[in-house]
C-alpha cells in the first residue's frame, strides 16, 4: 500500500506519494516545457494562444476607452419574452378589418411554427401620438406620452420561428447556444463605470425560455457574464445577494484578509502569464467586498420617495414585479451599471397562441404604467440622453389566426422601439406589408439592431472581436449594418 513493488537488484524502493507530491510542484506549463525538450510547450502555446490573444487588464471591467465618441453609455432593454404582436400594439393595419377571415396572396406561403388561417384584425384602437403623429395603440396609453422620443423599428426580422433559437439569436447574435450575448460583449469592450455592482444585471421574476444562457458569457471570461436577480416586491435589500455579508469579520478585517488573499493571488497570476479566467476570479473577490455595502443601498427601492414609487404602481394601485424592476434598472444605471435586461416574466408570457386579445390587455396593462415611469424617470434625471431603452421580444405574432382568437409566432416580421441613447425619435423606420405579415421595406435583422447599439455605445462593430477556437469572433457574424438613419 503506498509503496511501488522494489526490484529484484534490491534497488531503493520508490514511494508513490513522493512521486506524487514531486509532480504537484509542476504546473502543466512547466511539465510540458520539461518534457520532449520543450516541445510539449509549443503545443500548448497553440491551444492556449486564443485565451491570451485578448487577455484583460488586471481589473477586467475597468473602463476602457470605446472606438470613438459614444452617444450612449447604458442599456436598458425590456424584454417581452415570447413575443409580443406587433399588429396589436405599435404597427397599424387597418387592411387586416377589409380581410378579415381572409388568406390574401401575399401571405399564403409565409409559413410559421402551427398553422394559421385568415386574416384576424385588431380590436384595439391606434392614436397618433405626440407632435410626430406616431401610430400607438391604445393598449400602450400611458407609455405613448413618449411618441416623440421613440423610434419605432417595424421591419425587423429574424431566422426561426420558435423560442429557444429567437432568443438567442436576440441575445447573442447566434441561433444556438454558442455565443456570448451583447451585454457581456459590451462589458468585454467597455468595461464599466461601477465598480461596486455588477456590470450586467438580469432582473427576471423566475427563468425566461432558455434561462440562463440568455445572459451567458460562452467563450468570454466569466466576469463578464450577467448576474441574474429573482426578486419579490417584498425582499430584503440587505439579502439581495445570499451569503453576501459577512458576520464574522468587520469590514476593517475583511480588507486585510482580502489584502493578503489577493496579493497571493497575484503572484500566483504573474507566474501563469494572463489567464483569463484566473483574472477574472480575482476581480470578482474584490467585487463581492466592496458589494457588501454597495448592494443593499443600491437595491433598496422602498427608499424611493411615495410619489416616485407610485409612477411605477400598476392600474390597482400596487408595485408588480415588472415594476419595481423598472424602478431598479434605474438605480442600476444611476450607479454606473452598464447593461440591465428586464424579462417580463418567467417562461413566455407574451406567447398568445390563445386568446390573444384578452392576453394582451393584462400584459399591456402591467407593464405601460412602469415602462412610462421609467421613461419619465429617465428623462426627469438626464439621464435618457445617455441610455439607450429597447423594448420587444424575440419575434412577433402572424396578422393571422390561429385558431379561435390566437396568434403564432411570426419571424417574417415585427416590431421593437428603441429611446433616448442618441436615438432619432418620433419616427417609425421600416415597414412590414399592408397586413404587417413580413418585412418589406428597410428589412432589420437583429444583427442590424446589435450593430446600432454597438455604434452608439463607440464601439465599431467590425472590430470588436475576440479570438477562440482559431477565428475571431464578433456579436454580430460576418454581418449587420448600423442603421444610421435613426441616430440623431
Amino acid at each position: 500500500m503506498g509503496a511501488a513493488r522494489a526490484s529484484d537488484s534490491g534497488d531503493k524502493r520508490i514511494y508513490v506519494d513522493r512521486l506524487t507530491k514531486a509532480f504537484a510542484m509542476f504546473t502543466r506549463r512547466k511539465m510540458l516545457a520539461s518534457m520532449g525538450t520543450g516541445l510539449g510547450a509549443v503545443g500548448l502555446a497553440s491551444v492556449l494562444a486564443d485565451e491570451s490573444a485578448a487577455a484583460p487588464a488586471a481589473d477586467p471591467l475597468a473602463l476602457k476607452a470605446p472606438h470613438f465618441a459614444p452617444r450612449a453609455k447604458r442599456i436598458i432593454h425590456l424584454y417581452m419574452n415570447g413575443g409580443p404582436s406587433q399588429v396589436d400594439t405599435f404597427d397599424h393595419k387597418p387592411a387586416l378589418a377589409t380581410h378579415k377571415g381572409q388568406r390574401p396572396s401575399i401571405t399564403k406561403d409565409l409559413k410559421t411554427e402551427n398553422g394559421t388561417g385568415g386574416m384576424m384584425p385588431s380590436p384595439f384602437r391606434f392614436d397618433r401620438r405626440g407632435e410626430s403623429g406616431l401610430p400607438i395603440s391604445e393598449l400602450y396609453q400611458e407609455t405613448g406620452r413618449f411618441a416623440d422620443d421613440m423610434c419605432v423599428i417595424n421591419g425587423m426580422y429574424t431566422d426561426i420561428p420558435n423560442h429557444e433559437p429567437s432568443m438567442f439569436m436576440m441575445n447573442s447574435g447566434h441561433v444556438q447556444a454558442v455565443r456570448p450575448s451583447y451585454g457581456s460583449w459590451l462589458l468585454y469592450g467597455l468595461g464599466t463605470e461601477s465598480q461596486n455592482l455588477p456590470g450586467y444585471v438580469v432582473l427576471c421574476p423566475g427563468l425566461p425560455v432558455n434561462g440562463a444562457a440568455n445572459w451567458s458569457n460562452r467563450f468570454l471570461p466569466g466576469v463578464y457574464q450577467g448576474t441574474h436577480m429573482n426578486l419579490p416586491t417584498n425582499f430584503n435589500p440587505k439579502q439581495v445577494i445570499p451569503h453576501l455579508a459577512n458576520k464574522q469579520l468587520s469590514n476593517t478585517s475583511q480588507r486585510r484578509q482580502l489584502d493578503l488573499i489577493q496579493q497571493m493571488n497575484k503572484q500566483h497570476a504573474s507566474r501563469r502569464g494572463g489567464e483569463s479566467l484566473l483574472e477574472a476570479r480575482i476581480a470578482s473577490l474584490e467585487m463581492a467586498f466592496r458589494m457588501q455595502t454597495a448592494a443593499p443601498e443600491a437595491f433598496a427601492w422602498q427608499s424611493e420617495t411615495e410619489t416616485v414609487k407610485s409612477e411605477y404602481y400598476g392600474t390597482d394601485g400596487k408595485m408588480s414585479d415588472f415594476g419595481m424592476n423598472c424602478l431598479l434598472a434605474r438605480r442600476m444605471v444611476e450607479r454606473g451599471v452598464r447593461v440591465v435586461q428586464i424579462y417580463y416574466g418567467n417562461s413566455q408570457p407574451w406567447d398568445t397562441h390563445s386568446n390573444n386579445d384578452g392576453a394582451l390587455r393584462q400584459l399591456c396593462g402591467k407593464t405601460d404604467r412602469p415602462i412610462a415611469a421609467l421613461l419619465g424617470d429617465l428623462k426627469r434625471t438626464g439621464l435618457l440622453d445617455e441610455t439607450i431603452v429597447l423594448w420587444g421580444g424575440e419575434f412577433g405574432r402572424t396578422p393571422a389566426s390561429q385558431g379561435n382568437n390566437g396568434r403564432d409566432h411570426n419571424h417574417w416580421g415585427f416590431s421593437v422601439w428603441l429611446a433616448g441613447g442618441g436615438i432619432k425619435g418620433g419616427m417609425t423606420y421600416g415597414a412590414t406589408d399592408e397586413f404587417g405579415f413580413r418585412a418589406v421595406e428597410n428589412r432589420t435583422h437583429p444583427h442590424d439592431l446589435h450593430a446600432t447599439m454597438l455604434h452608439l455605445m463607440g464601439i465599431d462593430h467590425e472590430r470588436l472581436t475576440h479570438r477562440y477556437a482559431g477565428r475571431d469572433f464578433r456579436l454580430t457574424d460576418v454581418s449587420g449594418n448600423v442603421i444610421h438613419d435613426i441616430i440623431a
